[in-house]
């Protein structure tokens, strides 16, 4: 299989970076003749990447000459952590993963790519890199391959719990400007609650009224997801209300999301539950009612199926 290269220059006369196709030869095109290479970064057929950001920053600090001599990173980057990742993939958890995950054309998570991690290995590796530095955990979370975005999310999960408030609104800013990027709904669920619901604990909530308005299925299950957090510590007046928002929404992973946290409100307090059922549930998503009211006894679950709720 020919291997991807992923080539990143700087240039010593303007101090900009730039990134070449694939397989370029930096030094029979003229486009690339006065800049130097950086890195070329590649284990297996898949490639590592670099961000602009870490080369400008390399840049500034250290010479054209000596930025030759970087070779690959320390052991506490991306780039090492990817390719941690990449000495542990396996192609038939890869192929399971990808059917799982609803992958093909037209699902919702159509064009991810995973490369075969189990969820307990990467926990694993997650601690390995704990310490991994803000910029570089971005870095991962920009990744196209799936197990990169999840350690970065896991890693971020683990560095908001032990941070000072300025670390956590630095975490918490990072993860609402790549929502784009945690675009699936373990990506999500694994992230949300402690992250977002975490950091709103004590704050004002309006942003979850917003994102349960976003045209980005994510996002909305962000916002929703993000209330478990408020659960555990027994505030439901924020679950409740996204729920309200969300009770029509038809994109499938929406309803199952709310009808989990309206069931999680039952286990708590099965009054606030059936106080919200019985106001909502003739309009509700099946999906979600369905989820609600597992709890239930079967009576009640009945009832609520159809839409007469008991007095």
């Amino acid at each position: 299989m020919q291997m991807a290269k992923l080539l990143i220059a700087y240039d010593a006369t303007e101090g900009q970076t730039r990134k070449a196709g694939k397989d370029t030869d930096m030094s029979k095109n003229h486009e690339y003749t006065d800049w130097t290479a950086v890195g070329q970064f590649v284990v297996g057929s898949w490639p590592i990447l670099i961000s602009r950001k870490k080369v400008a920053t390399m840049a500034k600090r250290t010479s054209p000459t000596a930025i030759t001599k970087v070779g690959l990173p320390s052991d506490q980057d991306a780039q090492a952590a990817q390719q941690r990742l990449r000495s542990l993939a396996d192609p038939a958890v890869a192929a399971g993963s990808a059917r799982f995950f609803k992958t093909a054309p037209g699902q919702y998570g159509e064009g991810d790519i995973f490369i075969g991690i189990k969820s307990p290995t990467l926990r694993t590796v997650a601690k390995e890199f704990k310490a991994l530095p803000l910029a570089e955990v971005e870095c991962l979370l920009h990744s196209d391959i799936h197990e990169d975005r999840t350690l970065a999310l896991v890693i971020l999960v683990g560095q908001f719990t032990k941070a000072d408030d300025a670390t956590r609104k630095r975490i918490y800013d990072i993860y609402l400007a790549n929502t784009g990027h945690i675009n699936n709904w373990d990506l999500v669920d694994i992230s949300a609650p402690q992250i977002v619901g975490g950091y709103l604990e004590e704050r004002s909530r309006k942003l979850l009224d917003r994102l349960a308005k976003s045209a980005s299925i994510w996002e909305r299950r962000i916002a929703v997801v993000a209330t478990h957090w408020f659960i555990r510590h027994g505030d439901f007046s924020a679950t409740l209300r996204i729920a309200e928002e969300l009770r029509g929404d038809k994109e499938d992973l929406i309803p199952k999301a709310v009808g989990w946290v309206l069931r999680e409100v039952g286990k708590r307090d099965v009054a606030a539950l059936e106080a919200f059922l019985g106001e909502h549930c003739r309009v509700m998503h099946r999906t979600m009612l369905r989820y609600a009211i597992e709890r239930l006894p079967d009576e009640k679950r009945r009832a609520y199926l159809r839409g007469k709720p008991q007095s």
